[in-house]
């Protein structure tokens, strides 16, 4: 608290001019300091605790219109007081159920603007990556996660490419076998039951018991990562939530809530936004994973009395003030 204060007074009498690279007096002009030397500063303490948020970068599309990805991510990150740098790796006028939707794929702006974050010093306690536009895409993030991640780093990996037993349109049958190798990297994963399916080459089913997840669970884990959730688990008709296994222990777990007979865009995004803020906030991943089908059921009954909610998306917004509670409540952590 003392360094954010002294930093709180050297921002409010000193300046910055770009052009001259010198830090002035905000009041008399007189020079104070380079300011490179004022940049370093800046860089120490934040390596230094000067500040106590956690940051976290967010790897997946905008979509301009429509709740999912980059929109949902930052405002529920933030929500729950984590910072929420965002790296966008396309444009979309839509989510991709619009039809004719538009997209500009932005995989040659990612590695200059990671290049340029790592010359700045910036670091990031988690990497959290969604959506990727194309093949080509794959690995270039992959080589971004590199530059990127240190060794306390944790990268969470939601391989948003299908739903309902197909991918999602744009996306051609080899793309499952290159997210696979995303995954492979990955500290956390959390496939939904199809995403799982199409990379494990295990059969799609509409229907299924838990000896069929568990399969799944461990043929995400034989990827490489380390703790695979997967979402969107409904063992008994009223009930939906995830199941996970950590393959370090072969443990599994899991965590069930309320189904409602509604189904909207984007509360995939929304489960995982919400389960790495709650870990970075220093929740366990169970009590993380819980407050994610928690928080996603609820925006879910807030938006249902909303007839072209289907089409645009869950009402995450609404429902916001019940995670900022629940974030309050982890105190500064």
């Amino acid at each position: 608290m003392i360094i954010q204060n002294i930093v709180r007074i050297v921002n409010t009498f000193l300046k910055i001019f770009p052009a001259s690279g010198i830090i002035t007096h905000a009041k008399t002009g007189h020079t104070m300091i380079p300011k490179r030397w004022y940049n370093k500063i800046l860089l120490y303490l934040r390596r230094n605790e000067g500040f106590s948020m956690k940051r976290i970068a967010s790897i997946q599309d905008v979509s301009c219109l429509g709740r999912c990805s980059q929109t949902v991510a930052l405002p529920v990150v933030s929500a729950m007081g984590v910072e929420c740098a965002i790296l966008p790796t396309a444009v979309l006028s839509t989510h991709t159920s619009f039809p004719d939707f538009r997209c500009t794929d932005l995989t040659d702006q990612l590695l200059p603007i990671a290049r340029h974050w790592k010359a700045q010093g910036v670091k990031f306690d988690a990497l959290y990556t969604g959506y990727l536009a194309s093949d080509r895409q794959v690995a270039v993030v992959l080589a971004l996660l590199e530059l990127l991640r240190e060794e306390d780093t944790l990268l969470f990996v939601d391989p948003a490419m299908a739903d309902h037993g197909k991918l999602y349109a744009g996306f051609g049958p080899e793309f499952p076998s290159l997210m696979a190798q995303v995954v492979s990297k990955a500290q956390i994963t959390v496939p939904n039951i199809t995403e799982a399916s199409l990379m494990t080459g295990l059969p799609y089913r509409e229907t299924y018991d838990e000896d069929y997840v568990r399969a799944l669970l461990r043929g995400v884990a034989a990827l490489g990562a380390e703790k695979v959730v997967l979402t969107g688990v409904s063992l008994e008709p009223d009930t939906i939530g995830f199941m996970s296994y950590d393959s370090a222990t072969g443990e599994y777990d899991h965590y069930f809530n309320r189904r409602e007979p509604y189904a909207y865009h984007g509360t995939g995004d929304i489960f995982s936004a919400t389960a790495v803020g709650g870990i970075m906030r220093g929740m366990s991943l169970k009590d993380a994973f819980c407050l994610a089908v928690d928080f996603t059921l609820h925006c879910i009954e807030v938006t249902r009395t909303d007839p072209q909610a289907a089409w645009y998306g869950v009402e995450f917004e609404r429902a916001l003030p019940m995670l900022t509670a629940r974030a309050a409540a982890l105190g500064e952590r």
